[in-house]
């Protein structure tokens, strides 16, 4: 079924954060802080896994550095045109639309909902996913993500509140998107391109469990562009 992978990761974060609010009045707040610090590393960790894997090359034994100015150039231009459109302020304002729509006084639904966003939508599953989902008709690595969503939701959904079920609306969008773009545009995906998207992400991950872990304010929703850049830097270099 074309598709089937978004339609059953929207499914598992709706399911989750659902089970998160039942079990947020059972936890109390030194739980709910020291649970969102280990989410937040495990963030960290899976965005320098998935880096790492794409930056860092074995060839005869040797540990080779590839990538860098693929890194470099996306993230600037990503940076710039992100800044440009002010995505973050975007997704902010469409928290506070869905805030006003849902009248909750929850003082927390702006922040749930932006970081679950970004946290389920960044990254190499979500774009690699999709991919091939459009490409291959294959959900499994979807399906596997919706898993890890699953988690995620529920407890960033005790901890952050009814905002985090909202964030499957653009994972829904976002997938989807991708999932036919990829049909159109099969014929011109190389697997290097997918490898730079794929590492790119996984940098925009890391930066989102900065956010969680240190409470830094990086712009991860104005970096999105930079996941993209690959595409168009393959075209001139």
């Amino acid at each position: 079924m074309f598709g089937l992978g978004t339609i059953v990761n929207t499914i598992a974060v709706v399911v989750g954060g659902i089970i998160g609010l039942l079990l947020k009045n059972g936890l109390k707040n030194r739980y709910q802080e020291t649970i969102m610090q280990g989410i937040g590393l495990a963030v960290l960790f899976v965005g320098i896994s998935g880096a790492m894997t794409g930056m860092l090359k074995i060839s005869k034994s040797i540990i080779e550095s590839t990538g860098s100015l693929i890194l470099v150039l996306s993230l600037c231009f990503g940076a710039l045109i992100g800044e440009f459109i002010n995505i973050e302020k975007r997704i902010e304002q469409f928290g506070f639309y869905l805030k006003s729509k849902v009248k909750s006084n929850d003082s927390k639904f702006i922040e749930g909902f932006v970081s679950t966003s970004l946290v389920i939508c960044v990254g190499a599953m979500a774009i690699v996913g999709s991919f091939q989902d459009g490409l291959l008709h294959d959900p499994s690595i979807l399906i596997s993500k919706a898993v890890m969503d699953f988690v995620i939701v529920m407890v960033f959904a005790s901890t952050l509140g009814v905002g985090t079920i909202f964030s499957a609306i653009p994972i829904f969008v976002y997938q989807g998107l991708l999932t036919v773009c990829a049909s159109f545009l099969a014929p011109y995906f190389t697997t290097t391109m997918i490898s730079n998207i794929s590492f790119v992400g996984s940098v925009l991950i890391f930066a989102v469990g900065t956010n969680l872990c240190f409470h830094t304010k990086i712009k991860v929703g104005n970096l999105l562009p930079a996941v993209f850049m690959p595409l168009l830097l393959a075209l001139f270099m």
